[in-house]
């Protein structure tokens, strides 16, 4: 059984940003367009969009459900 949670800790998205503080992380991860949430002056990113990005697959910014689209 894995003890990994779902997100990255702040020490693990301070390692993959190379930044110290909340604002630089945020601006890499939106830079290198790695999916995430922002609460306050925390990150939230999940370890399977981490290692997805490592692996290479871009992510598409999503704007919402597309309601023009639905029949």
């Amino acid at each position: 059984m894995s003890t990994e949670g779902e997100f990255l800790d702040p020490k693990d998205i301070r390692k993959l940003a190379g930044a110290s503080t909340t604002d630089q992380q945020e601006a890499f991860l939106k830079q290198a367009g790695i999916p995430h949430k922002r609460l306050g002056r925390r990150i939230l990113l999940s370890r399977a969009h981490a290692r997805a990005w490592l692996a290479g697959q871009v992510f598409a910014p999503s704007r919402g459900v597309n309601l023009g689209a639905v029949r």
